[in-house]
């Protein structure tokens, strides 16, 4: 029975229960008819589309992860951050996202605001350096003033059935944050089935994620609605059985506004309204909001916006 004290408090790290992981089953066949389900029918309607956007906006994380990111790029990113929406200053987005190096320029962009700086670690995207190179990273990115950490998990010892060190190594990443928050990223792209993603969603829980996401966005398979909706029942089971409530990100691929409402349909229809706020739903984002852009305008005007009108970051 789960405690009323532990609940809403931050997820802590537990002791790995094997039992819980041999005991997880998907029914593939039911997830998709699920997903096939809201996609077809789960639209709110055009008076409420805008509301739901806006929403979404507030659940993004600007992201720019590529070599050739600079100093100047990332501010902009981080001005872009603080008012995504013209016109409209009340609203900004929940966090931007940038490798280690450039956490500095956007902590001196975003200092004094609501936006949070995350950073990603443990040799992002494959994760393949030592453990004691994940902890010095990790540590150093947050004494450089990162509030959150996106790390990724260790893959290669999942795959060949080494659910010990992947847990270990997790919960030493989560001790290594101190106050920052911790999402952990699955790359379900490379876990194969969905019964793997419950088990690594389940592993990255007990050792005291703050959040589960989907991917790196750096291979072609990344976030799918199937795989959200199986960590997003993962994260379910997990709250019901603990009072820790964990939050969820889908990262990679999601392009399109009508893609941002099937998400948010499926989180408000599986975890609830709880979960319908930034402390515990984000968007890996790094085209998205151009597209939201565009439909919050064709909802004003009734007509769509080329890109190249578009505030670029």
């Amino acid at each position: 029975m789960k405690s009323e004290m532990v609940k809403n408090l931050r997820n802590p790290i537990h002791r790995m229960d094997l039992e819980v992981l041999r005991n997880i089953q998907v029914d593939a066949t039911g997830v998709q008819d699920r997903v096939s389900k809201i996609t077809k029918t789960r639209n709110p309607k055009k008076e409420h589309q805008a509301a739901w956007l806006k929403q979404a906006v507030g659940m993004m994380d600007l992201t720019s992860l590529e070599g050739s990111d600079t100093p100047g790029r990332i501010r902009r990113l981080c001005q872009k951050a603080l008012r995504p929406i013209p016109g409209e200053p009340e609203f900004h987005a929940a966090a931007v996202c940038v490798y280690g190096n450039l956490v500095g320029e956007a902590k001196k962009v975003l200092r004094d605001s609501p936006v949070k700086v995350a950073a990603v670690s443990t040799a992002f995207p494959h994760g393949q350096v030592s453990f004691s190179l994940k902890v010095q990273e990790t540590k150093s990115l947050v004494a450089m003033g990162a509030d959150e950490i996106d790390m990724v998990i260790n893959r290669s010892a999942y795959l060949r059935g080494d659910t010990s060190k992947v847990y270990d190594e997790v919960a030493m990443i989560r001790e290594a944050c101190g106050p920052a928050h911790l999402k952990v990223i699955l790359e379900t792209g490379e876990l194969g089935e969905l019964r793997n993603v419950w088990v690594a969603s389940e592993i990255a829980m007990q050792a005291g994620a703050d959040f589960i996401k989907t991917s790196t966005g750096k291979i072609p398979s990344a976030a799918t609605l199937p795989v959200s909706l199986v960590m997003l029942n993962a994260i379910q089971d997990f709250y019901l059985r603990t009072g820790c409530r964990v939050g969820h990100k889908p990262a990679g691929g999601i392009r399109q506004a009508k893609e941002a409402l099937h998400w948010l349909a499926l989180v408000k229809e599986t975890v609830g309204e709880e979960w319908m706020t930034p402390d515990f739903f984000r968007f890996g984002a790094s085209s998205l909001l151009d597209d939201v852009l565009r439909q919050l305008h064709h909802l004003e005007t009734g007509q769509y916006e080329a890109y190249d009108y578009i505030p670029k970051g």
